[in-house]
């Protein structure tokens, strides 16, 4: 059976500049915060918390392992954890556009995360029982994502 994708929302997270932490034995590493955003979208709809951050680490192959984890809040109160994990592969000259800020459009790099999302609210058990998938890339400060339910 083929999985499909379902269209949940669109978000833009908003982050402060990294803390660089320099080069780890893992490839360079930095935590970049996430200090807010949006949700919008037919199947959530809120705001991000500033209440998180992206744990990354640049392999020697120059693939950014992407590791967030912060929280949206519903527009009725309920709090939905976010745990996000993928890839950004960008060539040496894109990746160095992304890092000076540049909104660089994201065809010319390849950025996907699997989403898990955890939340407590009985109207939103649905996320619980749930995979999803996202795509987007940096722009500025903040990065976009379009992730989907995967049915």
């Amino acid at each position: 059976m083929t999985p499909r994708l379902e269209h949940a929302c669109d978000l833009v997270v908003e982050l402060s500049p990294p803390h660089e932490m320099g080069q780890a034995p893992s490839g360079i590493r930095r935590i970049i915060p996430i200090i807010g955003g949006t949700v919008s979208g037919p199947l959530l709809q809120g705001r991000i918390l500033d209440v998180g951050a992206d744990w990354q680490t640049v392999t020697a192959n120059g693939v950014a392992q992407l590791d967030a984890r912060y929280a949206i809040e519903t527009p009725d109160g309920a709090v939905i954890e976010v745990l996000s994990q993928g890839i950004r592969d960008a060539a040496p000259e894109v990746a160095a556009r992304i890092a000076a800020g540049e909104s660089v459009p994201p065809r010319e790099y390849y950025m996907r995360t699997a989403i898990r999302l955890e939340c407590g609210d009985k109207a939103y058990d649905w996320v619980n029982r749930a995979l999803f998938l996202a795509a987007g890339g940096k722009v500025g400060s903040t990065v976009s994502l379009s992730v989907y339910r995967v049915g």
